[in-house]
């Protein structure tokens, strides 16, 4: 399945099954979102990796647990789509 022109966020992408998660979705051409809020530093470390994939990464932190940081998180998401897309 190609993902090429699509865009994915991830949440709890600076370790374990998300970070894994993200970097297939890169392989597979997607461009992405990566949140994590307790391993910030794993999703910013992750950026470089996904670019390394020709494909585009955001870092956002936010606690999807509540409602105004994850309309902040999906504010600029939207705002980078217009770009990458």
């Amino acid at each position: 399945m190609s993902l090429t022109r699509k865009a994915a966020l991830i949440t709890g992408a600076g370790r374990g099954i998300g970070r894994g998660c993200a970097l297939e979705l890169a392989r597979q051409g997607a461009d992405l979102v990566l949140n994590d809020l307790y391993c910030f530093e794993g999703a910013e470390s992750l950026v470089e990796e996904v670019k390394g994939l020709g494909r585009q990464a955001l870092p956002v932190r936010a606690d999807v647990s509540k409602r105004q940081e994850v309309e902040r998180m999906l504010a600029m998401t939207v705002s980078r789509l217009d770009v990458w897309i």
